[in-house]
């Protein structure tokens, strides 16, 4: 068994969801967490004042498959 962990954008949940169920996935967990990385942040506007946001919403899954499906569920993430 291996535990495979993908970290997306909140957008594509769904596409993410649906691959995975085609890929055998039985059950799995998500989790809403913030992360830096490439996109390195972004500004925005709050009652005329600036602020650097860096941490911005990401989805977490988490699921726990068999040996032989693990390659065709990191395709599907």
């Amino acid at each position: 068994m291996k535990l495979v962990i993908a970290i997306i954008k909140p957008s594509r949940l769904d596409a993410v969801l649906d691959a995975a169920s085609e890929a055998g996935v039985s059950g799995l967990t998500v989790t809403e967490v913030r992360g830096y990385g490439r996109q390195k942040g972004k500004t925005e506007v709050y009652r005329g004042a600036e602020y650097e946001v860096k941490l911005l919403p990401k989805v977490k899954i988490e699921a726990v498959v068999q040996n032989w499906r693990r390659q065709s569920v990191c395709f599907a993430s």
